[in-house]
């Protein structure tokens, strides 16, 4: 089936140049791979290897964001004419993955190809009774989460339509110039963030929660807010619970990077990442969810106000690409945040070859000295929380079962 998307029948140039957070993502790995991409799980019976290759070879050739390699001594995206399908697509088995988040945690340990192709595959991975997993994935260098979802649609749905909604800039308020240079300014300062404070293992795990979006959309409209502000609150009272509970100490509020896309129409499936970053303090020490959850919707309240997400994309790119991607890297490592904290609605559900994904999941790994990503992925009628941690944060598995305590409290008020 032809792929509706813009730019898919296109002729895509010879090389691009990294944009921006392309060459923030390089520079802040030192040119190592960053896994990046979506996770579907399914129940009943898998498809095939040889099915999953069919339909990946395909429509690869007609997705723009899969006809790249990255070219890193140029600092480019570089065209490929041809892709060996046997090459990036693999098969798994994971009888013992009961909820899923082992095909997560493959994703994130399994080297990534450093051949010179290009910088994507996807998995096959069957779990325990008849359910598998779908999985795409990428380097963060070359794709943002809502770049990854666009692709992974146009490369394995049935019907690749829909996704998350197209940015559509405007002309940034004073307030948000003013937010914008705070956010930068803020970045030269070491957070406080106790309950991070720790040495980095380099070796990184998943645990997740799911819950019916129904659920936080009810909330959101009993309180003024969005998803989105629900999803944050929930978690500033989940990390003060845990910090507490460990130390018996109040956990300052927590520094937290929160992406925020600025890809446009007709840029579905390019490659590179388009987004910028706002700098939230998650209120930790609020005294209820309820508490949280008013000092989160003021502040996303006053980003939307100061249209702070189109001065940032002014600010980091109305320069030399060099200056605002050194700009990125303070914004987001672990001295100065916990970590990303992202929310991505994919829409409606994924469906391949006739099977509907049950759940998506959005993962990245960790670098820059980050200990932890926590992530919404919203599907349909189905959200999931990820919570991706170094391993020396002893104890952080809690986290989506203290998310979901706080959601509760939130739904009794």
């Amino acid at each position: 089936m032809p792929d509706p998307r813009p730019g898919a029948h296109d002729t895509p140039p010879a090389s691009l140049p990294m944009g921006t957070a392309d060459l923030a993502y390089h520079l802040a790995m030192g040119g190592r791979p960053l896994p990046a991409g979506f996770l579907f799980g399914f129940s009943g019976r898998a498809p095939t290897l040889d099915s999953v290759r069919a339909r990946v070879a395909e429509r690869a050739l007609r997705i723009p964001a899969l006809r790249y390699r990255i070219a890193r001594s140029s600092r480019t995206f570089t065209r490929v004419d041809a892709i060996d399908v046997e090459r990036h697509v693999h098969e798994a088995w994971l009888p013992g993955d009961d909820d899923g988040s082992g095909a997560g945690r493959l994703m994130l340990s399994r080297p990534m190809g450093g051949d010179g192709r290009p910088p994507w595959d996807v998995w096959l991975v069957h779990g325990p009774a008849g359910g598998h997993s779908l999985c795409y994935r990428t380097d963060h260098t070359f794709q943002d989460g809502v770049g990854a979802a666009h692709t992974a649609r146009a490369l394995l749905d049935d019907h690749p339509a829909g996704g998350p909604p197209a940015y559509r800039g405007r002309r940034p308020a004073l307030g948000g110039l003013v937010g914008a240079l705070g956010d930068v300014a803020a970045s030269f300062r070491a957070g406080d963030m106790p309950a991070f404070d720790v040495p980095v293992s380099g070796r990184t795990t998943l645990c997740q929660a799911v819950v019916p979006v129904a659920r936080l959309r009810a909330v959101g409209r009993a309180n003024g807010a969005t998803v989105n502000d629900v999803f944050l609150a929930a978690l500033a009272h989940a990390v003060g619970t845990w910090h507490h509970k460990n130390t018996g100490s109040v956990h300052p509020p927590l520094p937290v990077a929160v992406p925020m896309s600025v890809r446009p129409g007709g840029e579905e499936c390019a490659p590179g990442n388009r987004l910028v970053v706002a700098r939230v303090l998650l209120p930790c020490d609020a005294p209820s969810p309820r508490h949280a959850l008013s000092r989160v919707t003021a502040r996303t309240d006053g980003l939307r106000a100061g249209r702070q997400r189109d001065a940032l994309r002014l600010l980091l790119t109305a320069g030399p690409r060099g200056v605002g991607a050194r700009v990125g890297t303070r914004m987001v490592n672990g001295r100065s945040v916990a970590g990303p904290v992202s929310s991505v609605d994919f829409g409606s559900a994924l469906v391949h070859q006739g099977s509907t994904a049950r759940r998506s999941v959005v993962y990245s790994g960790l670098g820059a000295g980050i200990r932890c990503l926590t992530t919404l992925t919203s599907q349909h009628d189905t959200a999931c929380l990820a919570v991706i941690h170094d391993e020396a944060l002893k104890g952080a598995d809690e986290l989506p079962d203290l998310w979901l305590a706080a959601l509760l409290e939130l739904e009794r008020l």
